[in-house]
């Protein structure tokens, strides 16, 4: 689905949301609630620049809009794979950017990702990974890393990885996957404005600072030792 097309089924127009080359960002009214969207179009590549305009959004929210909801619209081919941004450190300003994400959670402001298209390797983690749930279209392409490369990383053969992929959603890309793993709470279709009404109730119902994808994944048997092992962790802390 292109951008236009989206941003009419979600908010119909008029909406304030301005697309600047790949990078998106501005106001958009839902039931009388004002939203701030921010987020990448065109398969973005995130290089030092975008990364730092969504950062600089992100933080215009928390800074003078106090309690406002954010919408992050994802459609990402990850970090951009450059000399120049490597030499820059985009690592660190993509960790900035999801710093500046988990600030406004903190803060108290509701963040929902939607991805609408692509969500590959960092450019989803620092976004959609970073909010408080994301949501996905059922077309979209969800993956961190391709099998080839993952047998690179990892030394495993990469018949041995695709075996595993076709039983273990770790292993997999794709939106069902995801689901399945509970990094994506659920694929919206059909009526996309009720989807993102029913996605903004639930998040001023969530309990602040709980993170909902650990048990999720349990229950849809996708990660199913993340919640008990994280459940251990926190007992162990307080028990010290």
């Amino acid at each position: 689905m292109n951008i236009d097309t989206l941003l009419s089924a979600l908010f119909g127009s008029p909406h304030q949301v301005q697309r600047n080359g790949d990078f998106l960002a501005g106001d958009a009214t839902l039931d009388g609630q004002t939203l701030r969207v921010i987020g990448t179009t065109e398969h973005a590549p995130i290089g030092v620049e975008l990364a730092l305009a969504q950062a600089r959004e992100v933080l215009d929210v928390v800074r003078n809009h106090p309690g406002q909801t954010i919408l992050l619209l994802i459609d990402t081919q990850g970090q951009r794979l450059r000399h120049r941004d490597e030499l820059l450190a985009i690592n660190r300003y993509m960790a900035h950017l999801g710093c500046c994400i988990e600030l406004a959670r903190r803060q108290g402001h509701a963040v929902i990702g939607l991805i609408y298209d692509q969500a590959l390797s960092g450019g989803f983690i620092t976004s959609g990974l970073m909010a408080d749930a994301c949501y996905a279209l059922p077309e979209a392409e969800i993956r961190v890393m391709r099998l080839p490369a993952m047998a690179r990383i990892t030394k495993i053969d990469e018949a041995r990885l695709t075996e595993l992929s076709q039983s273990n959603p770790v292993f997999a890309p794709g939106v069902d996957n995801y689901v399945a793993m509970g990094a994506v709470r659920s694929l919206w279709t059909g009526d996309l404005q009720a989807q993102l009404r029913q996605a903004l109730l639930d998040a001023r119902s969530d309990d602040a600072g709980h993170d909902r994808r650990a048990t999720d994944g349990a229950a849809r048997g996708g990660r199913k030792l993340s919640a008990q092992v994280s459940a251990q962790v926190r007992h162990a802390g307080t028990a010290a």
